[in-house]
């Protein structure tokens, strides 16, 4: 069975670029944003839509409104296909070889397939940083910035509620949980590394 190592993050806390790094490091495949590209071949819809539908809440928004068909029937029926799409790329990418995926509940989707879970948070100061360093054109104040970071999270949340009963961000759903907060993530990629491969042989 492959190697699958899926990063469910806070918004601001670094969780992309532990995934970009752990997969160089493991030798992995890589998959974020190009589950979106994906996703638009699959469906014929631009990236730029389906990601405002998967990123900005309209996932939480469709479905308060599911059991009303006469209400907004081509969202729901987006909706509908990008989750459906979504699950059938996770599943083909997950049988292609070992990967590292960011995001998309890639943890429930493919349980079925014993990935490693991990959860990437960090304090809100630290976010905040995190976002002004690797976000050069964010105009926001820092209490724009901070309530955008807390909308995210919520979307995350509420999406991951959606396709499961498990909390997302509890602890005791994740394999390993990781606070970002003061650390240069390039520095723990390495006793990451070792600790995922470990992982792997005790399983």
């Amino acid at each position: 069975m492959n190697k699958i190592v899926t990063i469910s993050r806070e918004f601001g806390s670094g969780g992309r670029e532990i995934g970009k790094r752990l997969a160089e490091e493991l030798g992995f495949a890589y998959y974020d944003r190009e589950i979106i590209t994906e996703l638009s071949k699959e469906t014929g819809m631009t990236e730029e839509y389906i990601r405002n539908i998967s990123e900005k809440g309209i996932y939480t928004y469709a479905f308060q409104f599911a059991k009303s068909f006469a209400m907004y029937p081509s969202l729901q029926s987006n909706q509908t296909e990008i989750l459906v799409k979504q699950q059938k790329i996770l599943k083909e990418i997950s049988e292609k070889g070992n990967c590292v995926i960011v995001g998309r509940g890639a943890n429930i989707i493919l349980r079925e397939k014993s990935p490693m879970n991990i959860f990437v948070y960090a304090d809100m100061e630290a976010k905040i940083n995190r976002c002004r360093t690797k976000r050069k054109d964010e105009k926001l104040t820092d209490s724009e910035l901070k309530k955008k970071i807390k909308q995210v999270d919520k979307n995350r949340r509420n999406y991951h509620e959606i396709i499961s009963d498990l909390e997302w961000g509890a602890k005791e759903n994740y394999h390993l949980c990781i606070n970002t907060s003061n650390i240069e993530i390039k520095d723990i990629i390495p006793s990451l590394s070792n600790y995922i491969e470990n992982w792997f042989r005790r399983k």
